[in-house]
C-alpha cells in the first residue's frame, strides 16, 4: 500500500499558528500515540519555535483510514506534506516509533535538498541496534494490554474501558508492526545535529542504546539522560523544552518562558 498525501492538513497539524517563529519544529508521535500528544510542547515553545505536529492515519479524526505499514511508508508520506512547504528551517522531533521515522524523514529531506537543521530522537535506540519485540507476530489483545501497562503512558481508565479499547487496540498493534519490523539501513547517517533524549529507567531504549545514535550523525551529537521510564517526557516537560531551546534557539534568543513541568 501507499498512502499519497491528497491533502497536506491530514498529515501536518498546527496548534498555534506562529507566523514570526525562526523554526518550525516537526513532531512525530510514539505507537499508538496522536498529533495532540505535542500540544503542551506547542504551548511551551509558542511563539519562538511553532510545533507542527504529525498525525498518523488510523486514528482521532483519521481513524477511518488503513494505520501505515512501515515506517519507510510514513516517512516518505509525512516527506511529501513537508517537503513543499516554504519558509522557516524546520526540526525534527520523534518520541519512540516517532523517533525512527523522524530519522528517515530527516534523510529523505536531505536528499531533496531540505535538509532539517536539527533532528531530536526520543526514547528510541539507535538504528543500529535492535531488539525482538513484541509485533513481529501477532499479539494477542491481551499481551498488547500488558504492553501498555508495563510502558506507561496510557491513562488506566483507558485500558478498563472495553469500548475504548477496541479503538485503541487496532491501532496499537499495526503500529507495533511498523516498528517492529524497522531495519535501519546500514551505516545511515543524517547530516544534521542530533540530539538523544532517553529515561534512565526505560525497559525499552537503554542508555548506551541512546548512545548509539552517535554513528548516525555526521552533524553533532549529544545525549540527554531523564529520569523516568519510557515515557519520561511529560514529567520532565520543563527540561525537555530546555534541550530543544538549547539547539534552536542560541544564546537565549527569544526562549520560551518556563513551564509547569
Amino acid at each position: 500500500m501507499t498512502i499519497r498525501n491528497e491533502d497536506d492538513e491530514l498529515w501536518i497539524r498546527r496548534f498555534r499558528p506562529s507566523p514570526a517563529s525562526a523554526v518550525s519544529l516537526v513532531c512525530l508521535p510514539h505507537a499508538g500515540g496522536s498529533a495532540s500528544t505535542y500540544a503542551g510542547f506547542s504551548e511551551a515553545l509558542s511563539p519562538a519555535v511553532e510545533v507542527l505536529a504529525v498525525q498518523y492515519p488510523g486514528r482521532q479524526d483519521r481513524r477511518w483510514e488503513a494505520p501505515g505499514r512501515t515506517v519507510a511508508e510514513l516517512a516518505d508520506a509525512v516527506t511529501d506534506a513537508l517537503a513543499p512547504r516554504p519558509g522557516r528551517p524546520v526540526a525534527l522531533f520523534g518520541h519512540s516509533m516517532g523517533g525512527a521515522i523522524a530519522f528517515e524523514v530527516a534523510r529523505r529531506l536531505e536528499e531533496r535538498g531540505r535538509a532539517p537543521v536539527a533532528l531530536f530522537v526520543s526514547g528510541r535506540r539507535a538504528p543500529s541496534r535492535h531488539r525482538e519485540r513484541l509485533g513481529t507476530e501477532a499479539p494477542t489483545d491481551e499481551e498488547v494490554v500488558a504492553e501498555l501497562r508495563r510502558l506507561g503512558g496510557t491513562d488506566a481508565a483507558v485500558l478498563a474501558d472495553a469500548a475504548l479499547l477496541r479503538i485503541l487496540l487496532p491501532v496499537v498493534r499495526a503500529d507495533y508492526r511498523v516498528v517492529g519490523s524497522y531495519r535501519g539501513e546500514p551505516g545511515a547517517a543524517v547530516g544534521c545535529p542530533l540530539t538523544a533524549l532517553v529515561g534512565d529507567r526505560d525497559p525499552e531504549t537503554t542508555i548506551e542504546e541512546a548512545g548509539a545514535w552517535e554513528a548516525h550523525t555526521t552533524g553533532g551529537f549529544e545525549l540527554r539522560i531523564h529520569p523516568g521510564g519510557h515515557f519520561f517526557l511529560e514529567p520532565n516537560r520543563s527540561e525537555v523544552i530546555d534541550v530543544i531551546s538549547d539547539v534552536l534557539l542560541p544564546n537565549g534568543a527569544a526562549r520560551p518562558a518556563p513551564t509547569a513541568g
